[in-house]
């Protein structure tokens, strides 16, 4: 098949390409880097000539608010345009499990919004809710860091390696759609104040974590089960320990 991978030049989207070339797929990563530019239109219906599926693991350049909602919205528009066009019979979009419900998380509502403009446009669909990557562990102990110590909830996580990302979606890419959501996610579930420490500790940082009920989580209030999916995800087989094992200076 052919597979226009929307965001081909990104962490996922490097992987997926790779994935699908090894299969015998014709993948073609499309961004601006190749000339395809989702929000002004340019190149999208050069790339999805002749393809028969669209996987969008693409992101906003910006977190704001309203930058991050205009990205998605009118990104998603443009591809759900130029597919129909295209006769795409597979459109297929990376999100994350929580996106329904944290509403608070302006990044969030704009991932809600674009699912909800998939889902709507008629072209059969599937939709991947993926939980944090460890890669991303870091990020997030950053962004709640207050001077010396990082405020962190004890809510539940349960992160998961991109490798398993990308070949989850990989998976989902070649197969029938779903028209609905599949939900992925790491094999252990852990509190995040604790995943905190354990990747300071794995760094040698002296910052200390607070655990802090009412901490925000890039703005938004988490619920117990806000990160981690329903009865039923698929899980990935990569353990933290194993990721950082392999992962040359990943903590």
């Amino acid at each position: 098949m052919k597979i226009v991978v929307i965001g081909g030049s990104g962490l996922i989207g490097s992987k997926l390409v790779d994935i699908l070339g090894a299969q015998g797929h014709e993948a073609v990563p499309a961004s601006p880097k190749t000339g395809v530019n989702t929000l002004t239109g340019d190149g999208v219906a050069r790339a999805l000539a002749g393809a028969d599926v669209v996987v969008d693991v693409s992101n906003s350049p910006s977190f704001e608010d309203a930058a991050v909602l205009e990205f998605f919205e009118t990104s998603t528009r443009t591809l759900l345009a130029a597919s129909a066009e295209a006769g795409i019979g597979h459109y297929v979009a990376l999100s994350i499990v929580g996106s329904d419900r944290i509403p608070d998380s302006g990044y969030l509502r704009a991932k809600a919004a674009q699912e909800r403009l998939i889902a709507a446009a008629g072209i059969p669909y599937s939709l991947v809710h993926a939980t944090q990557f460890f890669e991303f562990l870091q990020g997030i102990v950053d962004a709640a860091t207050d001077g010396d110590t990082v405020h962190l909830a004890p809510v539940l996580i349960q992160p998961m390696a991109a490798d398993d990302v990308a070949a989850a979606v990989a998976d989902l890419v070649v197969g029938a759609p779903t028209n609905g959501v599949v939900e992925i996610a790491g094999p252990e579930q852990f509190r995040m104040d604790e995943l905190g420490r354990s990747v300071l500790a794995a760094r040698h940082d002296p910052r200390s974590v607070v655990t802090d009920p009412d901490a925000r989580y890039f703005g938004a209030r988490l619920g117990e089960r806000s990160l981690v999916p329903a009865d039923g995800a698929r899980l990935a087989g990569t353990r933290l320990d194993d990721w950082r094992a392999r992962t040359a200076g990943g903590r």
